[in-house]
């Protein structure tokens, strides 16, 4: 039972994009442990504003 807990939130932080910010900060500090990684709000505005200006991702085309 707690292994399909687990797994359940693990499933939904991945489809609403929770685990994103984690990712970008360990390839960051991996590429680069001296490197200043964005903050998660910096993380998330910069990634809104991508997607908002890319129309395959969903955004507003207007």
């Amino acid at each position: 039972m707690r292994h399909a807990g687990a797994w359940l939130l693990w499933y939904v932080r991945e489809l609403n994009g929770e685990h994103a910010y984690e990712r970008y900060a360990a390839r960051a500090r991996e590429r680069d442990p001296h490197t200043r990684v964005m903050t998660r709000r910096e993380f998330e505005h910069h990634r809104t504003d991508r997607r908002d200006q890319d129309p395959r991702e969903g955004g507003r085309c207007c």
